[in-house]
């Protein structure tokens, strides 16, 4: 494996600390391939949850084609598959766009709330108003899951802004963190109907695609909190979206999804932030992306990571030389790597 996947680093202070690990996208696997050959066919999107108590993986996963005479494309289905070794998954539960009368589906998040209930969190367009949304659905488990008992998670008025999808979620001592893509409202006026004409705001180069966050104490309602990661300056000056947090002391790292210009769009690659609070994330790759697909695009986008035993497996939508997507599975074991080792000296060290 080529140094650059073992570890990431962050200098700050004059110390430089090593957070990883890291993987080589060219050692996963594919779990899901895209339903067609070519741009614009995908297999992706992951939310992966590993329930512990359970001895169970989860996985949500988005299929998306490009559009065509059906207009099947645009993300036509999410689908929650279950599997005992994070490997081999069944499906348990589809929803289709049809079913919302919605244009599209986005990625989706599942986890279990304070009642110990699973929940999936699911962003689609809504058709009363062609904004991005979030909505929840609840069970006793995923092959349970029942569309007629959506309800609103958290929508764009709630953040004051022209889209919230993506979502991400996590619990640390009692709160939930959500993290979503989070399309700002412009600086200058633009009429409804041309912002949302193509019921997709964050594709319009009106607005930018940061990461917001709400907060709950109980899984079910959510506050806004504000801008958790906004856009950098450079590669990820046009989107900055976290994808996945995981712990590594005495830092929260987090997997995000970056690009420069509208041209960029749907082809993201993936940098690193940290943060000691959850609240903020300061962005780490500044000078460009730390993961990316040698084939194509380069794109390689919603990290998602499962902390399991003695390995990490991290889950992400991947380009395929055809530049088609495929849901690919990468394993790290992090006993072979330094974790939060400290070295004193400067940057250049």
């Amino acid at each position: 494996m080529d140094d650059a996947y073992n570890v990431a680093s962050i200098v700050e202070g004059g110390r430089r600390i090593i957070t990883g690990p890291l993987f080589d996208p060219e050692d996963g696997v594919c779990l899901v391939a895209p339903p067609g050959n070519g741009q614009g066919y995908w297999a992706g999107a992951p939310g992966i949850f590993w329930d512990q108590d359970a001895g169970e993986f989860f996985l949500a996963y988005r299929l998306r084609e490009p559009r065509g005479p059906e207009d099947r494309g645009r993300g036509y289905e999410v689908r929650v598959a279950e599997s005992r070794d994070g490997v081999t998954f069944k499906d348990v539960f589809v929803i289709s766009k049809q079913e919302l009368n919605s244009p599209s589906l986005e990625r989706a998040a599942l986890f279990k709330d304070a009642a110990g209930e699973y929940r999936l969190l699911f962003s689609y367009v809504d058709p009363s108003d062609r904004r991005w949304r979030i909505d929840a659905i609840g069970a006793r488990h995923p092959s349970e899951f029942r569309l007629d008992r959506r309800e609103p998670a958290f929508t764009a008025p709630d953040a004051g802004a022209e889209g919230v999808k993506d979502p991400w979620i996590m619990n640390v001592n009692g709160t939930y963190y959500l993290y979503m893509s989070y399309a700002p409202r412009p600086d200058r006026a633009i009429d409804e109907p041309t912002m949302h004409a193509t019921a997709d705001a964050f594709s319009t180069g009106y607005t930018r695609s940061l990461t917001g966050l709400a907060t709950s104490r109980d899984g079910r309602r959510f506050e806004w909190a504000g801008i958790s990661l906004g856009v950098g300056t450079t590669w990820d000056s046009y989107e900055s979206r976290i994808s996945s947090v995981v712990y590594v002391p005495p830092f929260f790292l987090a997997f995000y999804d970056g690009i420069a210009s509208l041209e960029r769009n749907y082809e993201e690659q993936s940098g690193l932030g940290a943060s000691l609070t959850l609240r903020r994330f300061t962005r780490i790759t500044e000078e460009g992306p730390v993961l990316k697909s040698p084939h194509g695009s380069g794109s390689l986008r919603y990290v998602d990571v499962a902390v399991r035993d003695r390995e990490w497996l991290f889950y992400y939508e991947y380009c395929r030389p055809d530049g088609s997507h495929e849901l690919r599975m990468s394993r790290v074991d992090p006993r072979s790597l330094r974790l939060a080792e400290l070295f004193t000296g400067g940057a250049g060290q």
